[in-house]
């Protein structure tokens, strides 16, 4: 039996030491030679490269920003919003910090470009991910601040690089040529300026894929009108139906119920109902993504019905099933667990009563049956 045991542990030590050695040499050819851009780019893995030339996008398809980019409004929008950060108020904080002199908003960002990664995603809806994957780039720090953030390495603890805005241009059109289905920007409220401006340069040398604009839902709508004619998808959260609930798990945010209604009713009059084309891909509409959290912390029947009420029935509704207690989540009893299948179906359930029809209802962990 002992003998056993020492074999085994033997082979599983080669196995883990032959999977390591494997992992650090493909880091190191993603790695090797490459620029400032390339350096933030995650290598998303050999298996997923040999996809990309099936990716493909409909030729007929312009993107919004061209034709902006073509005005020059483009650059001019973006100018405008740099011009908000010498007091700013990009987002609902407003905290006034002049950014562009190095100060720190409440986000933790000066005017200095700062982003985690940037890579071919296929963790996102579906219609984004298609077989090329989704051109994601994540951008480092966060207005919003969840205390249950899964990435808060990223949102609270600041971890990325420093980048210029041509850096970003250019990651742009690097998920371009791997064939990526779109520019997915996540967390980017607080560097709006600075991507307008990157996607000018990047219209310039050749961009068009729809552009993603993925936020926490938390958006000033005089902020949302600059970007009309810019976003082709507007990928929102819709956290909390309470401002208490917010305020409590959100960083004191207590107005993210009202100002994120007022949010969505803007982005839905900007790009309308998100509905996959005949390749199966989106590339226009808001597509609204919702948290279920335990013991109801959300909202999540109201969340529903509002929306049920105020935008059509067939408004694209991700109900999202992943919660984990994460970051600091551990702290508070009532979103110190994962949610049961009863809390999900009950979300399901009630997103069917109100009528709405165009769901995305996860099958994992837990089947809901119709």
């Amino acid at each position: 039996m002992q003998s056993r045991r020492a074999l085994l542990k033997t082979f599983f030590s080669l196995l883990l030491a032959g999977i390591g050695s494997a992992f650090a040499s493909l880091f190191t050819r993603c790695s090797a030679g490459a620029s400032h851009a390339d350096s933030i780019l995650f290598c998303s893995g050999t298996k997923r490269e040999n996809r990309r030339d099936a990716a493909k996008i409909d030729p007929d398809f312009e993107p919004a920003y061209l034709k902006l980019h073509r005005s020059g409004e483009l650059k001019k929008r973006g100018k405008e919003l740099w011009d908000m950060m010498e007091s700013c108020s990009l987002c609902p904080r407003r905290c006034g910090v002049n950014r562009l002199t190095g100060e720190e908003g409440f986000c933790r960002a000066s005017s200095q470009l700062e982003i985690s990664s940037s890579h071919q995603h296929f963790g996102e809806e579906q219609p984004l991910v298609g077989e090329g994957g989704s051109g994601t780039v994540f951008f480092t720090n966060c207005g919003l601040r969840c205390v249950f953030c899964i990435n808060w390495e990223i949102s609270h603890g600041g971890q990325g690089e420093s980048a210029s805005i041509d850096d970003l241009a250019d990651m742009m059109l690097r998920l371009q040529k791997l064939g990526c289905h779109n520019i997915n920007i996540v967390t980017p409220t607080h560097y709006s300026p600075h991507i307008l401006l990157a996607l000018d340069i990047a219209a310039a040398k050749g961009l068009r894929l729809p552009l993603v604009y993925n936020t926490c839902g938390w958006e000033l709508v005089e902020v949302l009108k600059k970007l009309e004619g810019i976003v082709d998808i507007y990928l929102p959260d819709f956290k909390y139906a309470d401002g208490t609930m917010a305020a409590r798990y959100s960083s004191d945010a207590k107005t993210y119920p009202e100002i994120t209604k007022r949010g969505l009713l803007e982005m839905h009059r900007q790009v309308g109902v998100a509905k996959p084309a005949a390749d199966g891909l989106m590339y226009r509409g808001l597509m609204i993504r919702h948290l279920v959290m335990p013991n109801r912390v959300g909202g999540s029947v109201e969340v529903m019905q509002w929306i049920a009420e105020q935008l059509p029935k067939d408004t694209y509704v991700n109900i999202m099933s992943q919660y984990r207690p994460m970051y600091r989540a551990s702290e508070y009893p009532r979103i110190a667990r994962r949610i049961t299948r009863e809390e999900y179906a009950e979300v399901v359930t009630a997103a069917k009563k109100a009528g709405l029809t165009n769901l995305d209802i996860q099958g994992y962990p837990w089947e809901v049956p119709d």
